[in-house]
C-alpha cells in the first residue's frame, strides 16, 4: 500500500458495511471516508472540467491532505478555513467564499495555474508557492496517495476510484421522463459545475430519476469515466445507486465488489448515473 490510509472513519455504532471509499492503481492503494471522496471528486473533477493535467490534481489532492485532511473546515490556524485553509485577511475570498469547495478550489487552480513551471516542479515546491505555508515541506509527504486519487478520479486509471456503501434508505420523489426529479436534478447542477460541461439528459423509463451524459472528442472515453468517478466518489453525498460506463457499473447494492465488468448498453463517452431510496 502507498502512502498507508488517508483517513477513515467508523463510528461505534455503525452496522456491518463500514462505509469508506478507495482509489486503487495497480497494486497501490489508498482510502477514505465517504465526506473525503466527496471533497476530493470536487478537486479534481475542477481540475477535469478546467481541462488541466493530472498533475494539476495531484499538486491539489496532496494540498488538500496536508490542509484539511481532506475535510472542509470551519477552523483553522488564525483566520484559515475550508478545504485548502485559505485565508480571507490574505485576499482568498470571503469566509464564506473559501468555505465552498468549488469556489476554493478554483481559486486554488488560478493561482497553481500561474506558478511558472508548476507540471515540472516538486509538489511540494507547486503547492508552497501557491499556499505559502508555515510548514512547506510538508506536500510532499502526501505525494504518493495524491498521485493514486488524481490517477483514478481524472479517468487516467479507469475504475479506479470506488466505494463501499450502506444502501439508501430515504425515498426518492417520483417524476417522469420529461424532467428530472429534485434530487436528480441537484446531481446533475453538481457534475456541470464541478467535472463537466456536457449536458445532462434524463434517462427514459426511470421517472426522471437516472441522468446521462456523453462526453465527445478523442478523450472521450477517460471524460466518462471521470465522470463515472466523480459520480462514485459523491455517491453517499447525493443518494446515487449505481453509475454506468461502456462495459462497466458500479451499483450502490452490491458496491463492495466494485466496479464490475458487464454489457451496459452505453456507447464509448457514455455515463448514466441512478438515484433510488
Amino acid at each position: 500500500m502507498a502512502g498507508g490510509v488517508v483517513w477513515v472513519t467508523r463510528s461505534p455504532d455503525a452496522p456491518a458495511v463500514r462505509e469508506r471509499c478507495s482509489a486503487t492503481v495497480g497494486p497501490d492503494s489508498t482510502s477514505m471516508s465517504p465526506e473525503q471522496a466527496a471533497n476530493a471528486a470536487t478537486v479534481v473533477g475542477l481540475s477535469v472540467r478546467r481541462g488541466l493535467p493530472a498533475r494539476a490534481a495531484t499538486i491539489a489532492i496532496a494540498t488538500v491532505v496536508q490542509e484539511s485532511g481532506i475535510r472542509n473546515l470551519d477552523h483553522g490556524d488564525r483566520d484559515s478555513l475550508g478545504l485548502f485553509q485559505q485565508r480571507p485577511s490574505q485576499g482568498w475570498g470571503t469566509p464564506e467564499q473559501v468555505q465552498d469547495p468549488v469556489f476554493a478550489t478554483n481559486a486554488f487552480y488560478d493561482a497553481l495555474v500561474k506558478v511558472d513551471g508548476y507540471r515540472d516542479l516538486p509538489v511540494t515546491d507547486a503547492a508552497q508557492r501557491v499556499q505559502r505555508s508555515g510548514f512547506p515541506l510538508a506536500y510532499g509527504d502526501h505525494e504518493a496517495e495524491a498521485r493514486l486519487v488524481a490517477s483514478a478520479l481524472t479517468g487516467n486509471t479507469p475504475g479506479g476510484f470506488t466505494c463501499h456503501l450502506r444502501p439508501v434508505t430515504t425515498p426518492q420523489e417520483a417524476g417522469d421522463d420529461e424532467r428530472l426529479t429534485p434530487t436528480a436534478q441537484r446531481v446533475a447542477d453538481a457534475a456541470t459545475t464541478e467535472v463537466t460541461t456536457a449536458t445532462p439528459r434524463v434517462v427514459a423509463g426511470t421517472s426522471g430519476r437516472a441522468l446521462a451524459f456523453t462526453l465527445d472528442g478523442d478523450d472521450a472515453e477517460r471524460l466518462a469515466w471521470a465522470v463515472g468517478g466523480w459520480a462514485v466518489a459523491g455517491a453517499e453525498r447525493y443518494q446515487i445507486t449505481e453509475v454506468s460506463v461502456q462495459g462497466s457499473r458500479w451499483t450502490r447494492s452490491s458496491s463492495g465488489r466494485g466496479w464490475v465488468g458487464t454489457a451496459t448498453g452505453l456507447p464509448r463517452g457514455g455515463v448514466q448515473i441512478r438515484l433510488g431510496g
